[in-house]
């Protein structure tokens, strides 16, 4: 494989370590905290995790280490989507593993959480570790979305653990994997088997978080990278003068990659779910919104502009949810297949209008024929509509078509509306790390180690302190179960963590609603530039927008 400059040059970064684990392993010790609970449902949760419940929030300090010695065989997996900086998080553990002890190995399990069933793995060695330093993407060892959830499947892990006398495994993953982490630590504490859990957050999405995790790794990169790329856009649109451009982002299930791309980029527009759901907002009421900044923007000879869409914006939208459950009800079980049966799109339409309630096929006519059909491609596992696939940027672009068309035609509006689409997605999931991803990824893997170390189980590597140098950084672990709640997943009762909304009162949010009035009507683009590795820290190591105002 031919290696570009920045690739030979990234391998030979040393990360930076919260200041606490500068000290080497010899000279860490454990301070302990409070005792936990789950976030709500704490009977609920405590009685299915009764081995790991309720642990103490601990944090390393300077002081001597008095962790028992014994030969560590430590397994790790990447599991979900990909994230910049896994590959760090697994030099970080492999480093604290061999800095303690030349003896101890570590596993990389392939393929994600089936790696584990399947008894897949590699041996790492410094060769093979040394390739993959401060480089994006999970190709190290792959990754995978098996889910860990099944006593049968937790049998055979153990009985795999055993075999290779393991004595930890560390799960890297977003919300559902370290879910599993809990519920994989609570078997094994249950059966003695002597086998650790211990999770790392990860998730570019930014929703795995809350007072103790201030932000997931992967964030920060896929932030900075779509960002630039919006800066792009919007420095050409400012250019051309002729093109309204509808930029889709990553973020089903909440809205912080868009709102910290606006608050790097100052958009136009700028759709926050959070907030569509919370007004209770309508399709039209959106589309007027948008619709109200294009007129305005003309009416000043501005003819172009960009809007932000949250990838998962029309599930936010409550008539817009309420048609996609409807639709999930009309094509379960046997009427799928009739549906399918159908040739024509006209015949699937009449099957359409006569399954749907009135008020949700009013909802459904105001679709563009192309969104229309979205609806219906290929479902998901559990046979529901695969919202990922809407292309909301063309919906609302579309919708905004149709609603200035009107407006021309009452004489309210003069301009001309090009609009051009992008999705930005996987430009950004396995960019070369950020400085701050590079440093907070080493550090949560070689901390994982340290938590291993002093026979912690079910806990998830945390660093925080996130928008201090790194030297100012704070390493420790939390329970999992702190982070846990009861949802209804599938019809039935999970214990589950629950995701990290954007909080409409918070400081990122109040920012921006603060300036966007502004925004939507003047051109204010910033362009925040690629990712800089090498510079003045002040550039190099700055943290997203929403941390530093966050912690401000």
């Amino acid at each position: 494989m031919k290696l570009s400059p920045l690739q030979i040059a990234r391998y030979q970064y040393n990360p930076k370590l919260p200041g606490m684990l500068r000290n080497g392993i010899s000279e860490i010790c454990v301070k302990n905290g409070a005792p936990t609970e789950s976030v709500a449902d704490q009977e609920k949760i405590k009685a299915l995790f009764p081995n790991t419940y309720g642990k103490n929030e601990i944090t390393f300090q300077k002081g001597e280490n008095t962790s028992p010695a014994k030969k560590q065989i430590v397994g790790v997996i990447l599991s979900g989507g990909q994230a910049p900086g896994g590959h760090n998080v697994i030099s970080g553990l492999y480093d604290a593993l061999k800095a303690t002890s030349p003896e101890n190995e570590l596993y990389g399990f392939k393929g994600g959480p089936s790696g584990l069933i399947d008894d897949d793995f590699i041996v790492f060695t410094d060769e093979y570790i040394n390739q993959y330093r401060n480089t994006g993407g999970f190709d190290i060892i792959g990754s995978g979305r098996t889910k860990l959830e099944t006593e049968e499947q937790f049998k055979i892990v153990a009985e795999n653990c055993k075999k290779h006398a393991i004595t930890a495994i560390v799960i890297i993953g977003g919300d559902d994997s370290n879910t599993n982490a809990a519920v994989l630590a609570e078997y094994f504490a249950a059966n003695n088997t002597g086998v650790q859990v211990i999770g790392c957050p990860k998730t570019i999405d930014g929703d795995l978080k809350n007072e103790d995790i201030e932000c997931s790794f992967g964030f920060d990169t896929a932030t900075k990278t779509y960002s630039e790329l919006i800066g792009n856009i919007e420095r050409d649109a400012n250019s051309a003068k002729k093109y309204w451009h509808f930029v889709k982002v990553m973020g089903r299930s909440a809205s912080h990659v868009a709102l910290e791309c606006a608050l790097e980029t100052q958009p136009n527009i700028c759709l926050i779910g959070e907030e569509v759901a919370e007004k209770k907002m309508s399709l039209a009421q959106i589309t007027d919104y948008i619709a109200d900044s294009v007129a305005a923007r003309a009416a000043k000879g501005m003819n172009f502009g960009l809007a932000i869409i949250p990838e998962g914006i029309v599930e936010f939208v409550p008539e817009f949810s309420m048609l996609i459950a409807e639709i999930n009800e009309l094509l379960a079980g046997e009427k799928a297949d009739a549906f399918n049966a159908l040739a024509a799109w006209e015949e699937k339409y009449a099957f359409i209008k006569n399954g749907l309630t009135e008020e949700a096929f009013k909802v459904f006519e105001l679709l563009p024929a192309g969104i229309q059909q979205q609806l219906f491609l290929e479902r998901d596992p559990h046979g529901n509509v695969q919202v990922s696939l809407i292309e909301s940027e063309k919906l609302f672009s579309e919708m905004v078509k149709k609603n200035l068309a009107a407006r021309k035609a009452a004489g309210t509006y003069k301009g001309k509306f090009s609009p051009l689409h992008h999705f930005f997605g996987y430009e950004g999931r396995c960019a070369f790390p950020s400085n701050f991803d590079a440093d907070y990824c080493y550090s949560l893997g070689y901390n994982a180690f340290m938590l291993i170390q002093y026979g912690y189980t079910g806990y998830l590597s945390k660093v925080s302190n996130l928008s201090k140098p790194a030297e100012e950084w704070v390493a420790g672990g939390m329970p999992i179960t702190k982070m846990m709640n009861i949802e209804r997943r599938h019809g039935a009762d999970k214990p589950v963590i629950r995701k990290a909304l954007v909080e409409l009162d918070g400081a990122p949010f109040k920012f921006f609603a603060a300036h966007r009035d502004e925004w939507a009507v003047e051109t204010c683009f910033t362009f925040p530039g690629a990712i800089q590795y090498f510079g003045p820290s002040e550039v190099c190591d700055l943290t997203t927008h929403t941390l530093a105002l966050e912690k401000a």
